[in-house]
């Protein structure tokens, strides 16, 4: 197990890469249709987006955290 530390260097590698792996299969099968070489193009594209998608996701999450407090109704204390 790691430290709790890593936790939100974690949440953001497993998010932006079951994110990116979904949006790119879809852009990429789009884009090429259903081919013989749509897994090739769609690992190529994958592997592109992942590290882009890692460092938007882990530098967004503050500000977005920060946003959706602002935006939903904090429960009554007491």
């Amino acid at each position: 197990m790691l430290p709790a530390r890593f936790a939100p260097v974690l949440f953001s590698l497993i998010l932006s890469g079951l994110m990116s792996c979904i949006v790119t299969c879809v852009a990429t099968w789009k884009a090429l249709g259903f081919t013989a070489g749509l897994t090739a193009a769609w690992m190529q594209a994958w592997s592109l987006s992942w590290p882009i998608a890692f460092a938007v996701a882990f530098t967004a999450a503050p500000l977005v955290r920060r946003l959706v407090a602002k935006l939903v109704r904090q429960p009554l204390q007491g």
